[in-house]
């Protein structure tokens, strides 16, 4: 019997395969996913939202970052600290100078000032409609998600393609419930 790594390793492979498909039928999405959350009203005002940045065929936030920004909202970029342990989120305003960190991905330098966000707009490979999403595998966002939930009321919303939907994502004991997902076709709320 496979273990759920192992099943999760499986299921990553599809989903892979899935949201390249979406990325090549629809690489500017990222604008479309602006406007669907904008429109959703699930942002209260001057919040800080924290968001990911973008690698390969991920969803592009960029264009929601950037606005996010122009509204007034604190936006934030996540830093790894290392294995095992949780994300730290540290300001980003447009312009910013980044430096590459692990993965390939980008980050604020250590100059930047550290925040809690009040929203994350999570980077994923597939979701459900039980609210689960399919990461990577090294457990950043579930410990994030955890450790932020102890201390204040924060809001997880996946970034996805439309196309990343599958029935079920096989979920292990530390995945952490999102409250939506934000797709190219809308908000889909798992939390009223």
């Amino acid at each position: 019997m496979p273990s759920i790594d192992e099943k999760k390793g499986l299921q990553r492979i599809q989903a892979k395969q899935q949201r390249a498909k979406a990325f090549a039928l629809n690489p500017r999405a990222g604008e479309q996913v602006c406007q669907q959350l904008l429109d959703s009203k699930k942002l209260k005002p001057n919040q800080i939202v924290a968001v990911y940045w973008p690698l390969g065929d991920e969803l592009d936030p960029m264009p929601l970052l950037n606005r996010l920004h122009e509204l007034g909202h604190q936006t934030a970029l996540p830093v790894m600290l290392g294995a095992g342990k949780p994300l730290l989120f540290r300001t980003w305003v447009p312009n910013d100078s980044l430096k590459i960190a692990q993965f390939g991905t980008y980050e604020p330098f250590a100059d930047k000032h550290a925040l809690k966000p009040d929203v994350i707009l999570a980077p994923l490979l597939a979701f459900d409609r039980h609210g689960y999403r399919l990461g990577y595998g090294g457990g950043f966002y579930d410990r994030t998600i955890e450790n932020l939930r102890q201390t204040k009321s924060v809001s997880v919303f996946g970034v996805a393609y439309a196309a990343q939907e599958m029935n079920q994502v096989i979920k292990g004991p530390f995945d952490q419930p999102l409250d939506a997902v934000v797709t190219e076709q809308g908000v889909i709320s798992f939390n009223p």
